[in-house]
């Protein structure tokens, strides 16, 4: 549900080997307005198994004017029926990318986000590093309905929040080893609960590997372990879960 496909060198190898793991599909998340494009192209290529998903990620803030994001919004808007979600966007606290895109200014923009998506009643795939309850808060009070916060890792008061909400998270390789996502995920009932890569990002502690779509298995499988279910009643589960979330025109 979760990938950044601009970021890979030779990605119809990629897509061949999603297709033979049995992948029923990959959301494909823009985050500015090269990868944007993009994702729009790939889409096409790949109808019925590549969705595409815009977004305008905080990372990219501090690279651009008030202009520049402004275009990348109406590029959005001006695609928004191609579009089964909009991401990757959200907030990003982190002190080395405030130091170029601060709090206020993340924050208004994922607030004319937030309105965009809601005038569409379009679905947000949403980063929330370090900003947790910020990011919750502000797509709650906009009325958002749908709404997955990605790659959680942030705490059990505010993913109770979240699901409570009806919100969904998703489960990623990290599933394997990392704490404060492991514990994410176990809290997480199966019904709120998704399956992504964000690839190609580098998982792994003693053992390092970049992620491609494909790798979506390792997240499934950490998550049945963690949950103490059987695999196969994950895989359906999450893949009706995002078939619903993203309003996708197929079946499990």
């Amino acid at each position: 549900t979760h990938a950044h496909l601009d970021e890979i060198d030779d990605v119809d190898k990629v897509i061949q080997e999603a297709q033979q793991a049995s992948l029923l599909a990959i959301i494909a998340v823009g985050q500015d307005y090269k990868s944007n494009h993009y994702v729009l192209e790939l889409s096409a290529k790949y109808s019925s198994f590549i969705y595409p998903a815009l977004g305008l990620h905080p990372w990219a803030l501090g690279k651009m004017d008030r202009i520049a994001i402004e275009n990348n919004l109406q590029f959005i808007e001006d695609n928004i029926d191609k579009i089964v979600a909009i991401g990757e966007v959200g907030l990003d606290y982190h002190k080395k990318v405030r130091l170029n895109a601060d709090k206020e200014l993340q924050q208004d923009v994922f607030r004319l986000i937030l309105n965009l998506a809601k005038k569409y009643d379009k679905p947000l795939s949403i980063h929330t590093r370090y900003a947790w309850q910020d990011g919750f808060d502000l797509v709650e009070i906009s009325g958002i309905t749908r709404a997955v916060f990605h790659w959680y890792t942030g705490t059990s008061g505010v993913l109770r929040q979240i699901i409570d909400a009806g919100y969904f998270i998703s489960a990623t390789p990290a599933a394997e080893y990392h704490d404060e996502h492991m514990r994410a995920v176990k809290e997480t009932p199966l019904d709120n609960l998704l399956l992504e890569t964000d690839c190609p990002v580098t998982y792994g502690r003693e053992t390092r590997f970049m992620a491609k779509p494909a790798d979506v298995v390792r997240s499934l499988n950490a998550a049945s372990g963690l949950k103490g279910l059987v695999s196969n009643a994950v895989a359906r589960k999450t893949s009706e879960n995002a078939i619903r979330l993203f309003d996708l025109p197929m079946k499990t």
